[in-house]
């Protein structure tokens, strides 16, 4: 078997069966295929195709894939929405592949194309933002969202000192796991009103993972005399944020989640103190090898269920806050100005 060959003759057959509409795909496999069925295959379907987090959690996706010999698929619409997820996955049960690990742009809406999915026979599992229990059979857990939520607004709060407006600039309205985050943050507020008195929320909004209306969203933020630090629990929405402050030399500060080498130059430069991230390419590997267990029948995704995730190690399923299932890969990195540089070169 020929490792990571991008092959031409399975997307030949992928696109005359899917012929999707605004669906990009970057596809790799162990062997090529003219076999239009793609049975065998695992396939991680992105929140969209050009987030460059979500081709980091495709490498490690395809690099488990690649461990235990699988063919792996990569696809995604061009801009983060529920319904051509909704069409690709209906695509892909035609085409009777063996998994879906998916990043779900909408909690709810893919419950019908899901539930289909594992009617059919094909292992469904969610990755990074979640799909509601009864969509998938277990959920892969970056981090504690409690934990991620209410660190980042503390991150805030001591950023601004004790005093000033704080500002959120999210990825969409739908997404599962911002909101969730979100939800933290205002609860730990609600549950120190004395703490944060001087350090409310005065504005959540909303760049859709892109980088014109993030960026344009920011400059709103930028002008608000109110604000003092904006938290982007996006990637995308990150880096947008920073070099909006830059260019227009505002004093508001930043934190959020953002990657170590599109943010080192502004954690270097002081107008993000400190962020946080998991690695991506681990959330993919970890997906893999779940995946992969479901299909061989190792694990059912039950609570307790054990499985060994690679390089990982051993994982095992816990009840998740909803009544579902989940795997958690595990806290959250902190970077500052005291590591940026050992990290900013690795992912």
């Amino acid at each position: 078997m020929k490792q990571n060959k991008i092959f031409s003759f399975i997307i030949v057959a992928v696109f005359s069966v899917l012929m999707f509409t605004g669906c990009n795909s970057i596809s790799q496999t162990n062997k090529a295929s003219d076999d239009p069925s793609l049975s065998g295959t695992y396939v991680f379907v992105a929140k969209d195709m050009q987030n460059p987090y979500m081709q980091k959690v495709y490498e490690g996706f395809n690099r488990a894939c690649n461990e235990f010999k699988a063919k792996s698929l990569y696809l995604g619409p061009e801009a983060p929405t529920s319904q051509k997820q909704i069409e690709i996955i209906e695509r892909l049960i035609e085409l009777n592949v063996s998994g879906i690990a998916i990043a779900a742009n909408d909690e709810n809406e893919l419950q019908p194309a899901l539930s289909a999915a594992m009617d059919a026979g094909i292992k469904v599992i969610s990755l990074d933002s979640a799909v509601n229990k009864d969509s998938r059979q277990v959920h892969i857990q970056q981090a504690d969202p409690e934990r991620i939520g209410r660190e980042l607004i503390r991150s805030a709060h001591e950023i601004a000192e004790g005093s000033g407006g704080i500002a959120i600039l999210s990825s969409t309205k739908q997404a599962p796991n911002q909101n969730l985050w979100i939800s933290w943050m205002k609860k730990e507020i609600n549950e120190n009103p004395q703490k944060y008195a001087d350090t409310p929320i005065v504005k959540i909004v909303y760049g859709d993972d892109d980088p014109t209306k993030s960026a344009s969203e920011a400059q709103a933020l930028a002008v608000d005399p109110s604000i003092k630090v904006i938290i982007a629990p996006t990637i995308i929405g990150m880096k947008a944020t920073a070099d909006v402050l830059k260019d227009m030399d505002s004093s508001i500060k930043l934190t959020g989640l953002g990657l170590p080498s599109k943010m080192a130059p502004f954690i270097e430069n002081g107008i993000c103190p400190r962020m946080y991230l998991w690695n991506p390419v681990d959330i993919g590997y970890l997906a893999g090898y779940t995946l992969n267990a479901l299909i061989d029948n190792k694990i059912t995704g039950d609570v307790g269920n054990t499985f060994s995730a690679g390089s990982l190690g051993e994982k095992t399923i816990t009840a998740d806050a909803t009544g579902g299932t989940e795997v958690i890969l595990g806290d959250p990195y902190k970077f500052d100005l005291f590591n940026i540089a050992e990290w900013k070169s690795i992912y």
